[in-house]
């Protein structure tokens, strides 16, 4: 790369002036990512956050998803995964990812929150099945949402995950039908629409972040709360409970998500090898979910830690639901609320 003025001097004989103008030059190229190929030796470094380390299931896949592309990016990125460590607060990853301080993050189960489009998604009962979500997501409704976090939050998502069907654990006793739930403490994402699920179902709804949990399980403050089977033994959840009843009552959708600055900085074939190794991460946390989201995996996993294990009939639950909780959400997203129903 040469500028006019280097015209004006013999390729041996440079001033010193001319040589400290050229440093600088290129030391500004590269502070803008602009540098030619030969430029490029030192890997551009990316950092993956989320608010819990392996073996929670949504950062397996994050930590996996860092070294496959580290290995498969021949040098090029040097992809790290910070799990629990870096931040441990979900607004705090979302807001990291939006400025460009780091390349990527999961607004994990907060992700209604941070991105109201997504709780069309948790509404109780509106999702009935994995292949159902599987094929919204990954479809034409996933792209769109896709162009809208781009034009509206500076992100561009890399690939949609799940925390599986979320339900219920408790100390007091098990859930057979909904009056069971009538005063019950239950712990929700703190969203309107996760409130408003826990609330429509006869519960009590007490938002808190997942940092605060445990604690507030341990105090009193909490009744319980609900999580998927695949997360309840690696978020401890089962040292603070009794009883775990399978009630399906939301689809935990989620994403990770990348500063859509430093994505477009990359060529192309970047960018295709980071889509392409995030489907495959999508697959990895998908596999490990859906394999103990039943009844008898979940008795394996919880008994032997003392807990009880129980699957009530789901009728009543989702009756209540379509009654209580669906009137107002089915407004609030109209088209994508009728693109999800038609698909079940």
């Amino acid at each position: 790369m040469s500028s006019d003025s280097d015209k004006n001097h013999s390729p041996l004989i440079l001033s010193r002036r001319t040589l400290l103008r050229g440093v600088g030059g290129l030391a500004g190229i590269l502070a803008f990512k602009q540098a030619p190929v030969f430029a490029q030796a030192t890997p551009q470094k990316m950092i993956l956050a989320h608010i819990n380390p392996v073996p929670e299931s949504g950062s397996v896949s994050m930590d996996w998803f860092a070294k496959a592309l580290t290995e498969r990016s021949k040098g090029e990125i040097a992809a790290e995964f910070q799990g629990g460590t870096l931040m441990t607060k979900e607004i705090e990853i979302v807001n990291a990812v939006k400025s460009g301080n780091i390349a990527m993050g999961s607004p994990v189960g907060a992700a209604a929150t941070l991105f109201p489009e997504m709780g069309a998604f948790i509404v109780s009962y509106l999702i009935s099945s994995y292949n159902q979500a599987y094929s919204i997501l990954n479809g034409k409704v996933g792209d769109r949402l896709d162009k809208i976090f781009q034009e509206k939050y500076g992100v561009k998502v890399i690939y949609f995950y799940d925390y599986g069907f979320r339900h219920f654990w408790l100390n007091k006793r098990a859930i057979e039908q909904p009056k069971d739930l009538r005063g019950i403490k239950i712990r929700v994402q703190p969203s309107k629409v996760f409130a408003d699920c826990v609330n429509g179902l006869g519960g009590v709804a007490v938002p808190l972040p997942w940092g605060e949990v445990i604690t507030a399980a341990q105090q009193g403050v909490i009744d319980g709360a609900d999580l998927p089977v695949v997360n309840m033994v690696p978020l401890k959840a089962y040292e603070v409970s009794k009883h775990y009843s399978m009630t399906y009552h939301n689809y935990g959708a989620t994403m990770v998500c990348m500063n859509l600055g430093i994505w477009k900085a990359l060529r192309p074939e970047q960018q295709k090898l980071i889509l392409d190794t995030g489907r495959e991460a999508q697959g990895v946390v998908r596999k490990i979910t859906e394999e103990v989201d039943n009844l008898e995996a979940a008795k394996k996993i919880l008994i032997p830690l003392g807990m009880t294990v129980n699957a009530p009939d789901l009728e009543p639950f989702k009756a209540l639901a379509k009654q209580k909780v669906w009137p107002q959400y089915q407004k609030q997203y109209g088209a994508l609320w009728d693109e999800i129903v038609a698909s079940s």
